[in-house]
């Protein structure tokens, strides 16, 4: 691909003209090898259970920012990425983040890949006063708000609300819940707990189970044997909720399965093989972006990226990936509009982000929502034929 072709690429994953100008336009002639480079530093889940998240995250950054370096970098400095792997660790996540900060003397931070890793480095950014913007899904990451922390997976409070929005347009009202014990389990189970009355829903069985647990069949057998249960709910993040689905073939249940956003990969088709089938997960639209509508908002931007993860990592992409480039895509704006790295601009700036289109939604931000992106972000999905289709 020519110059010209990448900049119009890129173009269509950040901000229509604004981040389209700080892209295409930010080489200064003659300053950039003089110039201090832009640091954005990383720390992300690559390895471990969180894996399946962390791998794409990482891919999508280097891809973005490869591509931002080739264009001339931002504000005529070049990026440079600083990551490292946390493992899914809590203690690794704040020791890098200290690293980061104090060591690699970054400018924003992007990460981690988890609700518990970022949760675990929060009041580090906040004393540092560094800009954090969070891959993790749960709401603690932005509720309360803190001053310097933000985040572009839509939380779990909405990826269970979206389930129980089709529970109650199917009449499923007697649910069995099972959730992981920690990061975005623990916190959407505590969601699920809250939302269900508001739905007229009824948890007649809550399970849960440990992260690195390998059979969930104990909890599973419970759920089965609970009051006139209709449907099951799990929650957690990838490893566990694969496990579970296995399980929940092999005892023979004959119920609904959902899941929430913690799955929304293909790798969960890999890992929970044909136990998947029939399964539905409230997500972002990125896995069905083929079924979307031509005038749908997100369309141009998930395609592209989707054609472009594919061409860069011969891979499917995954909504996590999604999350990445949508954070990447939100800084560079940020950085552009506050005319540089000075901390306090780049954190206002991206206070200020308005109408961004990026996969998991549209983004508006404010003093009192950082994240800002609404129920509307997510769909439901089914797994139909070891595929992921739009449940209309």
């Amino acid at each position: 691909m020519n110059r010209f072709a990448s900049l119009i690429r890129f173009a269509a994953f950040v901000r229509h003209a604004v981040v389209a100008c700080a892209i295409a336009g930010a080489g200064v002639p003659g300053t950039a090898a003089a110039a201090e480079p832009i640091r954005i530093g990383s720390f992300l889940s690559t390895t471990g259970p969180a894996s399946p998240l962390g791998d794409p995250e990482s891919k999508t950054l280097k891809m973005g920012i490869d591509r931002l370096n080739a264009a001339g970098g931002v504000l005529g400095r070049k990026v440079e990425w600083i990551v490292y792997d946390d493992s899914g660790d809590a203690a690794k996540a704040n020791t890098f983040v200290k690293r980061l900060i104090e060591s690699d003397k970054v400018d924003l931070i992007i990460g981690g890949t988890t609700t518990g890793a970022t949760m675990a480095v929060v009041n580090v950014v906040e004393q540092a006063g560094i800009p954090l913007i969070s891959l993790g899904g749960g709401i603690p990451i932005v509720e309360p708000v803190k001053k310097w922390v933000f985040k572009t997976p839509g939380t779990d409070r909405q990826s269970v609300e979206r389930v129980f929005v089709d529970l109650k347009a199917r009449n499923l009202t007697r649910v069995g819940l099972l959730s992981e014990t920690s990061g975005l389990g623990a916190s959407s189970r505590a969601e699920a707990q809250k939302l269900a009355p508001k739905y007229g829903l009824t948890l007649v069985a809550d399970e849960t189970f440990a992260p690195k647990d390998a059979d969930m069949t104990v909890q599973l057998t419970k759920i089965r044997n609970a009051p006139g249960v209709q449907v099951v709910l799990m929650v957690g993040t990838i490893q566990g909720p694969s496990i579970a689905t296995k399980n929940f073939e092999q005892l023979g249940i004959r119920l609904p399965l959902y899941h929430t956003h913690g799955v929304a990969t293909p790798d969960f088709l890999e890992l929970a093989g044909k136990a998947a089938e029939g399964v539905r997960i409230a997500a972002p639209p990125l896995l069905i972006a083929d079924d979307l509508p031509a005038n749908h908002p997100q369309k141009a931007v998930l395609t592209a990226y989707r054609k472009d993860y594919r061409a860069a990592w011969n891979d499917d992409a995954a909504s996590f990936g999604g999350y990445a480039w949508d954070a990447l895509a939100i800084a560079v704006d940020a950085i552009r509009r506050a005319g540089g790295t000075d901390r306090e601009k780049v954190r206002a700036a991206i206070e200020e982000t308005r109408g961004y289109v990026g996969t998991a939604g549209v983004y508006t931000l404010s003093p009192t929502d950082h994240l800002g992106i609404e129920l509307s972000s997510f769909v439901m999905v089914e797994v139909r034929g070891g595929q992921f289709r739009w449940v209309r």
